[in-house]
């Protein structure tokens, strides 16, 4: 079935059940709001542009979806593609190749492609979000130490070297920031997990370093001030040439977000005992992609720690993902100031915080304990995501996959837990 969940919810929408939703979407939208901010700079973009995408693509998403409590935006998981076609192909680039994996996501949900999703091994699945989760982090540790580069390099290896190579210029204001900024949300996780505690302690955080003079790098003094509406809706020039050029990276975005919405929509069953549609959520992934790129903004996909977090909050329709994104809209018109005064060394310990909840190095013993063909599978898809390429891992590690898969003559469902990838 294609039809959004939302016009089967609305049918039986009553007062209760708008006061939960109202309350679930402001929480989540105080924990998607920080996140997508730093998303976007660590994928070589502007805060504005996380922003934008968190509104496009969650309304959308949320409007068109096959799930009761999906809530959409940019994620972790697109980092690493995302920084790779900006270098690549500038920001124009970016967008045209967003503007393709919506319309390829639109076509696989007219084609009932939602249950393919079975056929993706976990190992893969696993390797390639542990490999994400690693070149994150490494990407933070300039802004949490505040490390002076003219210059980060793309790839792993020589990215370590240089970070190495610039230890000596360690600034302890910005290292004690981004510190503090992790505890306190460790902190507010245990204590408090139902609250927006991201915000809380990036807010936190930023106005110590304010009130205490700390010379703290923020993002309006890297960016500049953050606009107070959203852009004219607008697309690059599209010749054939470029389309051929891109096809390859709209092709990966396409994967991830398909992958990465469906994982969530599974999750989110779990947690309410609902069941969503496959083929809906693939279509409204495509039109996010669609809407968020003729806005300027990033690719987006299922958001599964901020579905997750959606409903414990106690969202239960689609209205609450709709007003998560209405209220960051909200923010973004009337407290764009605000925003701009957060430090970046803040966001940088909330990124590498959310690089370990991707990895969850807690499970590592278990994912490698098991056949030793998948564990050899989660380590070559890991390296390659890390060392080589994230297009070269997923097409690697779904070919040997697959084939493991027809040697074995079974293909087990997979198991997976709330995170965010």
């Amino acid at each position: 079935m294609r039809q959004p969940k939302i016009i089967s919810t609305l049918a039986t929408y009553n007062r209760r059940e708008a006061q939960a939703d109202l309350f679930a979407g402001i929480t989540v939208a105080m924990v998607a709001l920080p996140l997508s901010i730093a998303i976007a700079i660590a994928s070589g973009a502007t805060p504005t542009q996380g922003l934008v995408t968190a509104i496009v693509a969650g309304f959308l998403i949320s409007a068109l979806g096959g799930s009761r409590v999906q809530i959409g935006g940019p994620t972790g998981a697109f980092i690493v593609v995302v920084y790779g076609v900006i270098a690549a192909h500038g920001y124009d680039g970016l967008v045209l190749a967003t503007f393709m994996a919506g319309l390829i996501l639109l076509v696989a949900g007219w084609f009932r492609a939602g249950r393919l999703i079975a056929l993706v091994p976990e190992a893969v699945i696993d390797g390639f979000t542990i490999g994400i989760a690693i070149i994150i982090a490494t990407s933070q540790i300039k802004d949490l130490a505040g490390l002076t580069l003219a210059e980060v390099p793309a790839d792993f290896l020589p990215k370590i070297a240089a970070l190495w190579a610039a230890r000596g210029g360690l600034d302890s204001a910005a290292l004690g920031t981004g510190l503090a900024v992790m505890v306190l949300i460790v902190l507010f996780r245990r204590a408090a997990p139902k609250l927006p505690g991201l915000i809380v302690a990036v807010a936190l955080g930023s106005a110590a370093a304010l009130l205490l003079g700390l010379e703290v790098e923020t993002i309006e003094g890297r960016f500049g001030a953050l606009p107070a509406a959203l852009p004219a809706p607008m697309l690059p020039e599209v010749t054939w040439a470029r389309i051929v050029e891109l096809l390859p990276s709209a092709l990966v975005i396409a994967f991830l977000a398909g992958i990465e919405s469906l994982l969530s929509a599974i999750v989110a069953d779990r947690m309410i005992g609902g069941a969503h549609r496959p083929n809906a959520e693939l279509i409204a992934q495509g039109a996010a992609n669609l809407g968020s790129a003729l806005f300027g903004g990033l690719p987006a996909t299922g958001a599964i720690a901020r579905t997750a977090t959606n409903v414990r909050a106690g969202g239960r329709t689609p209205v609450s993902g709709i007003v998560h994104a209405l209220t960051i809209l909200l923010v973004m018109l009337l407290a764009a100031p605000l925003a701009g005064v957060m430090a970046l060394p803040a966001l940088a310990g909330l990124l590498i915080l959310t690089a370990w909840n991707m990895a969850e190095p807690g499970k590592l013993r278990a994912r490698l304990s098991g056949r030793r063909s998948d564990a050899a599978l989660l380590l070559l898809t890991m390296a390659l995501t890390v060392l080589a390429d994230l297009t070269v891992a997923i097409g690697v590690g779904v070919a040997l996959g697959l084939a493991l898969r027809l040697l074995r003559r079974e293909a087990p469902p997979a198991k997976h837990d709330p995170r965010e990838r």
